[in-house]
């Protein structure tokens, strides 16, 4: 068992829609009302785990609050310090960056009210979680978007223990300083370690010289509106950005929304290639990279002693970036995917895509660590430090040398724990879409359409259903499904459960899933540039 938690550093779709709105009737409705406007952020409570001064973890510092289970969460404009003195304006949850973390026990409520104070309409999305469709933060989709001023309680009740996350799931906020470790404990914890540190990888633009993810998807696009969920004049916001009537259907597209149009500098990169995403790395020249926070050269400190077992729970953040993950001098043995264990696997690095989780065991070597990621084939990187003894901080170039040995690309290698592994069976129902577009038009989509809230996938209550995604263009992408986990499949057995994962260049993914829970729920390219353009559908169940 773990001893210690002090560590952690911080009939058509509008029909369905308007008939599971008012299904909803007034306790969705009513959950909204004024909130508080004061949007400041004095004295408010650091990150659970985190030191007084928010770059250092570890050594002896007064013991943290509880973690949040039951909390108002406000969404605030408010300034970030990255380090270096390096500050600038973003979107946060209570002024935090990464917001701090919402832990329960399996089987426990978490009881959570967004408290909106942004000039925009927002949600949040419990990422990984498996909960009432009506509490999954999809604005037109499983909700009305919570208008500035406004607050939503969200109430649901984790089943399953692991590494979660949350962000909103409005436009491109997420590109924003919106987001949070969400961690679901288990009360019967099978892993023994003395320490845990949670590890929150993210890509930075936001305030950096006039740029906002707005400007930047406008300048991917081109110009043209985007057609997710983000932000439309006139309103709020219907799935594939049809404003709501007041009957809770989405009755058409709203007109061109005037707010995307240049305004910061150009960010577009060309040329970022890797051979382990097997081609185009990313097409956004962000200029930071962060872990927990903090850039590389001013990074965050984790402190133990040589021979501490330090379960880190590493989460992907980002909104372009996949993320190259090694520490120096140690071999990582991974434990969870997405939150679900696997068979223990050892390997000198990892490449994590935008929404994946994985928690991963180290024995703590004698000395000072350099935890780096690299933004994989952009040339940039992060880095943070494990600390068990004297030295000087590692240099923001560090390079460890596990970084090129023995990499993990894809989960597929990993095999279930017994435990959570789902039982083989032939399946009732194939799902099979294609992920369509390219990068010269940004043109994404799901079988050469963009996102149309009419499209539906249906599948019926408790069905097997196999879900093959073929990747038919020249870019990966970590491709999501909300309420749900599924099993990659394999020949001879299930494979690792998973709620993200990384579908190559002309490669597939094959996954199955137990269609027990009800609702609506999206299937989309968590790269969230790629969303907003179109790379997104929904799974509903029929009846």
């Amino acid at each position: 068992m773990r001893t210690d938690r002090t560590n952690q550093t911080s009939p058509t779709r509008r029909a369905v829609l308007g008939a599971g709105i008012a299904a909803a009737g007034s306790g969705l409705l009513a959950a909204c009302s004024a909130g508080s406007r004061d949007g400041g952020h004095p004295g408010a409570p650091a990150p659970a785990g985190s030191p007084p001064n928010g770059r250092e973890a570890g050594g002896a510092h007064p013991t943290p609050a509880e973690p949040l289970r039951k909390h108002t969460l406000r969404a605030i404009p408010s300034p970030v310090e990255l380090g270096a003195g390096r500050t600038f304006n973003s979107w946060t949850y209570e002024g935090l960056l990464p917001g701090r973390e919402v832990r329960v026990t399996a089987g426990d409520t978490a009881a959570l009210t967004l408290a909106n104070h942004l000039p925009e309409a927002t949600t949040v999305h419990w990422h990984g979680i498996t909960l009432p469709n009506d509490m999954d933060g999809v604005p037109g989709v499983t909700q009305r978007p919570v208008e500035p001023g406004e607050t939503f309680d969200y109430r649901f009740t984790p089943t399953h223990p692991g590494t979660y996350w949350f962000h909103p799931h409005m436009g491109v906020q997420v590109d924003r300083g919106l987001y949070a470790p969400l961690i679901v404990d288990d009360p019967k914890e099978p892993l023994g370690y003395d320490h845990e540190w949670i590890v929150v990888l993210d890509d930075w633009i936001d305030g950096v010289d006039g740029s906002t993810p707005d400007d930047v998807l406008y300048q991917l696009r081109k110009g043209k509106p985007p057609v997710g969920h983000g932000n439309r004049p006139g309103g709020p916001v219907g799935a594939g950005g049809g404003a709501l009537a007041d009957d809770g259907k989405a009755p058409g597209r709203a007109p061109s929304p005037s707010p995307y149009r240049r305004k910061g500098p150009k960010r577009l990169m060309a040329g970022a290639t890797s051979k382990l995403l097997g081609g185009h790395a990313g097409h956004i020249a962000y200029p930071y990279y962060l872990i927990n926070g903090r850039t590389a050269d001013d990074p965050t400190q984790f402190k133990a002693k040589p021979g501490d077992r330090i379960r880190l729970r590493i989460i992907n953040a980002g909104g372009e970036s996949a993320f190259r993950v090694a520490l120096g001098g140690h071999r990582m043995t991974i434990t969870h995917s997405d939150g679900f264990p696997v068979q223990p696997y050892k390997t000198d690095a990892l490449v994590i895509g935008m929404a994946e989780r994985y928690d991963v065991m180290i024995t703590a070597q004698s000395g000072v660590f350099p935890l780096v990621a690299l933004a994989e084939g952009k040339g940039g990187r992060a880095m943070a430090v494990l600390r068990t003894g004297a030295g000087a901080v590692p240099k923001p170039s560090a390079h460890p040398a596990e970084l090129d040995r023995e990499v993990l690309v894809s989960a597929r290698r990993l095999e279930p724990d017994e435990s959570v592994a789902m039982p083989r069976r032939r399946y009732d129902r194939l799902l099979r879409v294609k992920l369509t577009g390219g990068m010269k038009d940004y043109d994404w989509g799901i079988d050469h359409e963009p996102y149309n809230p009419d499209t539906l996938h249906k599948v019926e209550r408790g069905e097997r259903v196999r879900l093959v995604v073929i990747n038919a263009t020249h870019m990966w992408h970590p491709v999501h499904l909300h309420g749900h986990t599924f099993s990659l499949a394999g020949v001879d057995s299930n494979g690792a459960r998973k709620d993200t994962s990384i579908v190559l260049p002309h490669n597939k993914l094959v996954a199955d899933f137990d269609a027990d829970n009800p609702g609506l729920w999206m299937l989309h390219c968590h790269n969230i540039y790629h969303s907003e353009s179109g790379m997104m559908t929904t799974v509903a169940y029929q009846g």
